[in-house]
């Protein structure tokens, strides 16, 4: 999947699928994520597919070590090809890549948890960001736009793109959840999160408005805002870890244009 809000001959950014790959059984079939224990070779051969669908090559990539927490790398030339090739060269606890140079993909993985794109196309500054219910919580989308603003970004400027998670009537968490988001959003929590009508002492939480909400507490504009209309779990295009486990990741991946 693509966004409209963003500009085609400033940036590309997309969302993968599970198709298209060469891993098999429950990683079938393009997984791209190391860590879940597919065959590593498999792996590089279906990021290897990405990259050239892009028109680049991995050591132009850059992935880092998602541990959902807020914490972002700004990324340059010296970390190109970082994590491309094998999960132990991944920059360490990044859950947001920020970027100001031309060429270098930066990306995140998910299944199930939100990925986000960010672009300003007047500083020429994009951000990607993995933001599971943790890092929501803990403000990793804020953290990404104020990384972009120390490069230069007005928040006002932002295009922002939301990829697919797990739906918001799917998405089914317990106290602990619940204490820590209204730790975050206080008296707004009744947007992001409400009872579930069939269990007790359990709330649905919604990852993409929550997210939204943050962007526009950051200072980007609503109407430059766009939600996917898409989700994961089972029977979508996407991994999905509460759908199967263990399961493989999909991705979201950018790059800003040359001039």
């Amino acid at each position: 999947m693509t966004w409209d809000v963003l500009d085609p001959t400033l940036v590309d950014a997309a969302v993968t699928t599970r198709d298209g790959g060469v891993s098999e059984g429950v990683y079938a079939s393009l997984n791209l994520g190391f860590h879940v224990q597919d065959d590593p070779a498999r792996v590089r051969a279906n990021r290897e597919r990405v990259a050239a669908a892009l028109g680049v090559t991995l050591d132009d990539f850059v992935f880092g070590q998602q541990v959902h927490r807020p914490s972002v790398t700004v990324a340059t030339h010296e970390h190109r090809g970082r994590g491309a090739r094998e999960e132990s060269t991944a920059i360490p606890d990044t859950d947001a890549l920020v970027t100001a140079t031309p060429g270098l993909v930066i990306a995140v993985m998910v299944a199930d948890c939100v990925p986000l794109v960010l672009h300003d196309p007047v500083a020429h500054v994009l951000a990607v960001v993995h933001a599971g219910w943790r890092g929501t919580v803990l403000g990793v989308t804020s953290a990404a736009v104020a990384s972009m603003v120390g490069l230069g970004t007005d928040p006002r400027n932002i295009r922002a793109g939301i990829g697919p998670a797990v739906s918001p009537d799917a998405y089914q968490v317990g106290p602990d959840v619940r204490q820590a988001a209204a730790a975050r959003f206080g008296d707004r929590l009744d947007e992001v999160l409400r009872p579930d009508p069939g269990r007790p002492e359990r709330w649905l939480f919604d990852l993409f408005r929550s997210n939204h909400q943050q962007l526009v507490d950051a200072g980007v504009p609503a109407n430059r805002i766009e939600l996917p209309g898409l989700t994961t779990g089972e029977g979508t295009p996407f991994f999905s870890d509460r759908a199967a486990r263990p399961c493989g990741r999909f991705a979201l991946v950018a790059r800003l244009k040359a001039d």
